[in-house]
């Protein structure tokens, strides 16, 4: 069926394809269902165990590296290993919580697409493919991701550390060092950045995102019709309709993410303030920073250009 077959072949195509899809979405379900709590298992024992008795190694030669190498100046040392150990503090918390979450992700979402790959083009036997894929390389994917935290814990590590902290630093270049005298000014300036951002970006954003609502849905609704984009295979037909019923909840998500950016855009100023020595820069970049963002939502949006930035 060409991409001009028009709304009701599609729709046609869509009530057709319907029962096969609920099918095979059951059997993903189910061997998602069967395969999930071994996955978990294998890989939150394998990775937990890998970083909790790794935990003291890294922390050991992370304060070791630091002190010893001479790149960094006496104030940075320190700063770096107050900095560093309340990361690794914290590492240990999100790495054993993301190892749990992402288990189980994988080993419910696996079996799942690969019942859906089964019935790609060019398979023979699809009914066994069906059946059989995503159990048992399911179950090898859950030691090879066991496998590959245990190289960068034991072995990417440790040759990163040697590879950057202990080269020798050239004898006419000086070592990194905290310039004391000019971080109450960059950190007055990340302040001020993140107290204008937000506000200013969030109403931005929030001007924006009805645009952006019925922009998607126009654009969606004439892929239907038009058999193209995301709904060119008819395979893809019911994920594009999901699509359409959860596009406000992208545009929200959107919406909260622009705000969250406000922390990090905003912040910035604080390191352009330090680098150029100058809070003057820090805040020519807080304005700039606004029709920075400006812009590059009409650009998104495919909206008309201009910004009602200077």
């Amino acid at each position: 069926m060409g991409p001009g077959g028009g709304f009701w072949n599609t729709i046609s195509s869509f009530i057709f394809f319907l029962p096969f899809f609920l099918g095979l979405l059951v059997l993903g379900v189910i061997k998602g269902a069967l395969f999930c709590p071994l996955t978990t298992l294998i890989i939150t024992i394998g990775n937990s165990a890998v970083i909790i008795a790794l935990w003291p190694v890294h922390l050991f030669w992370t304060w070791y590296c630091i002190a010893r190498t001479k790149q960094f100046g006496p104030i940075l040392k320190i700063f770096l290993l107050i900095i560093i150990t309340v990361i690794l503090i914290i590492w240990i918390c999100i790495a054993i919580i993301g190892t749990v979450l992402g288990s189980v992700a994988y080993g419910f979402l696996a079996p799942l697409f690969s019942t859906f790959e089964a019935v790609g083009e060019g398979k023979t036997n699809v009914f066994t493919h069906c059946i059989v894929d995503g159990t048992w390389s399911t179950i090898q994917g859950s030691f090879t991701a066991v496998r590959d935290v245990s190289d960068v814990c034991l072995h990417s590590y440790f040759s990163y550390m040697d590879e950057h902290l202990f080269q020798d630093n050239p004898s006419n270049e000086k070592p990194y060092e905290i310039r004391v005298h000019h971080l109450l000014g960059g950190l007055i300036m990340g302040l001020l950045g993140i107290i204008i951002d937000t506000p200013v970006i969030t109403l931005v954003a929030l001007y924006k995102t009805p645009y952006m609502l019925f922009k998607g849905w126009h654009q969606l609704f004439h892929d239907l019709i038009g058999r193209e984009g995301p709904f060119l295979e008819t395979a893809c037909v019911p994920f594009a309709g999901l699509a359409i019923l959860l596009w406000p909840a992208a545009v929200i998500g959107a919406l909260i993410a622009s705000t969250l950016s406000c922390l990090l855009l905003g912040g910035y100023a604080a390191a352009v303030s330090y680098q150029e020595s100058s809070m003057i820069l820090g805040f020519y970049y807080i304005i700039t920073s606004l029709s920075i963002y400006d812009e590059y939502t009409n650009d998104i949006l495919d909206m008309p250009e201009g910004s009602c930035f200077p």
